[in-house]
């Protein structure tokens, strides 16, 4: 059970990690806005037409339903992949990456802030305060290439991760019964929506796409492989490990875009950059580690059942 779970969270990490390589190319032929609001219109439609037909309540009944897909569309949709988009026109998906990995520790801070029942202990601030102090460090470098990181690409990828953190705390008091693929296909629909009608209130047109085949992979891509197969695999992983082990996945995203930015586009970020990933990760390891310490405790005491005479290893079931 926990092997197969790993084997999931690498394969959603590494497609995760490689929409921000295939972003980076299609902004070369898309309009930002319209390029967001085109794939999730399309992931959108395939996710929702599987949640009508494998669960029963796949359409908004209650305001509660409504209110949970306003905010997941607006927040978590629309105005966190405004805001990357337009940030990846001017920083490298490598560094995004970095930056968007900073989410779950602003999701705790929200959650203090919003949520009756959540309190940040000090060793959660000070983690809070590390992840930042990690973007700020990753503001002052770039990368050996021409679209070097820049403060105004930083700033818009950080608003679209304090969007999506923010969205993900405001949905958790909207008591829904409405299941979490149906959830994610309104949501979808709805933010390319207000994606698309943000891209033609901005002046962007769809005459003004470059179809070739790169531009027409790099979307079909998008759609198909961090879209639907890895959403797909996540809600899985939800039921699996819980949405605490499920942030690790956060982490893998960077070194697959800064892997697969090396390998086809030549980009490659340097030692200071790598410093500022670290620190962001340390920062999360503060913030979330009261929850994250029940699954240590499970390793080290499978780790621990090893028989010093036989060297064989007892493992217990896992429900």
């Amino acid at each position: 059970m926990r092997s197969k779970s790993l084997i999931l969270s690498l394969v959603v990490g590494i497609l995760w990690g490689s929409s921000f390589l295939a972003i980076e190319v299609g902004l070369s032929y898309f309009p930002p806005l319209l390029f967001a609001g085109l794939r999730y219109a399309l992931v959108g439609a395939v996710v929702l037409a599987f949640a009508a037909v494998l669960v029963r309540r796949w359409y908004p009944r209650s305001l509660a339903d409504v209110g949970c897909v306003l905010v997941a569309g607006g927040f978590m949709i629309a105005g966190h992949h405004a805001f990357l988009y337009l940030g990846m026109e001017h920083v490298p998906g490598a560094v995004a990456a970095i930056v968007v990995s900073l989410s779950p520790a602003l999701t705790a801070v929200f959650a203090s802030a919003l949520l009756p029942d959540s309190d940040l202990t000090a060793v959660q601030v000070a983690g809070l305060l590390v992840g930042l102090a990690g973007v700020v460090v990753i503001s002052d470098v770039g990368v050996n290439t021409v679209a070097s990181a820049n403060l105004v690409g930083i700033g818009l990828v950080v608003l679209a991760t304090l969007s999506f953190a923010l969205g993900s705390v405001a949905t958790r008091p909207l008591r829904t019964d409405l299941s979490a693929v149906a959830l994610q296909g309104w949501a979808m629909l709805l933010g390319s929506g207000l994606l698309g009608l943000t891209s033609y209130a901005t002046g962007e047109s769809v005459e003004t796409i470059v179809w070739t085949p790169l531009s027409a992979a790099s979307l079909a891509f998008l759609v198909v492989g961090p879209g639907i197969v890895a959403f797909s695999l996540y809600f899985s992983l939800l039921d699996r490990i819980g949405p605490t082990e499920s942030n690790l996945i956060v982490y893998l995203e960077p070194v697959v875009a800064t892997l697969l930015s090396w390998l086809v586009l030549g980009e490659v970020i340097d030692s200071t950059t790598v410093a500022g990933f670290l620190a962001i990760f340390a920062g999360f390891l503060l913030v979330k580690h009261r929850s994250l310490l029940p699954s240590w405790r499970r390793v080290r005491d499978r780790v621990g059942s090893t028989n010093p005479e036989t060297g064989s290893t007892t493992f217990e079931k896992s429900d």
